[in-house]
């Protein structure tokens, strides 16, 4: 495995050289970059490597010019201090966001998820999109269905999705929202109405599955969280778990 690192303060090169090579003895380094001029010489001539460890904030820019400015296609472990570049990190192949300090656990945790993506997707396809598509939770490639049976007093009515502003679990019961603020108890579990929505909906986290057209907008909440303001009236507030914000903010972009 042919890995590239990005990063422009020598310290954390050889910490990070080291702690990447401990988790493989078929792993090879096979440039250290420490400059967004000098990555972009080093891909423009073609270098080809398995996988990209990258800072994001260089002495002479930001790392994203490099992946903007030449075809890289290997997938991304962005290594910074900051996490406020999540957005960005998906937009440029990022497969991993870790925040520094990082420890030796997180990094073999990044190049384990590479060889199982790779193990999984490649042979059916080798094109990183979908690897990436599956990292992030992007799920345009899934149909969605195009109604959901309620239960209305004595009554079962099919609701239709573009009619729904969101699935949610109450007392381990699970309800959708509409548009027009009606309330209906929905006899499937998230995970199932996850899948059978496609992408027009986002599992945000375990209780809610929102719909994209009920997101007005989202703000920046905690640590590598969000807070997501819906078009709608809705008592509670919708947080982005920490490990699902990546998959949400590339959702937003589709």
């Amino acid at each position: 495995m042919n890995i590239a690192i990005i990063e422009d303060e020598i310290l954390t090169q050889e910490d990070l050289a080291e702690m990447i090579g401990r988790a493989g003895k078929e792993i090879h380094i096979v440039a250290v970059l420490g400059s967004v001029r000098a990555a972009i010489e080093f891909f423009r001539q073609q270098r080809a490597v398995d996988l990209v460890f990258s800072d994001i904030q260089l002495g002479d820019g930001l790392s994203f010019e490099v992946f903007r400015s030449t075809p890289v296609t290997a997938p991304i472990v962005f290594c910074t201090a900051y996490d406020e570049y999540a957005l960005d990190a998906i937009r440029s192949n990022g497969i991993e966001y870790i925040l520094k300090p990082y420890t030796q656990e997180a990094i073999t945790s990044a190049i384990e998820k590479y060889r199982r993506l790779k193990e999984h997707f490649i042979p059916r396809q080798p094109d990183f999109e979908m690897l990436i598509r599956a990292v992030t939770g992007d799920k345009t490639l899934q149909k969605p269905a195009g109604s959901i049976l309620v239960y209305h007093r004595d009554k079962i009515l099919p609701v239709s999705l573009e009619e729904i502003a969101l699935f949610y679990v109450d007392n381990e019961c699970t309800h959708l929202h509409g548009f027009n603020g009606a309330n209906y108890l929905v006899n499937q579990a998230l995970d199932e109405l996850e899948q059978l929505s496609g992408n027009l909906f986002f599992r945000i986290n375990r209780q809610y599955l929102v719909n994209r057209r009920a997101i007005k907008d989202a703000n920046h909440y905690q640590h590598r969280k969000y807070v997501v303001n819906l078009s709608i009236h809705f008592k509670e507030v919708l947080v982005v778990s920490k490990n699902r914000t990546m998959g949400f903010l590339q959702w937003l972009t589709l």
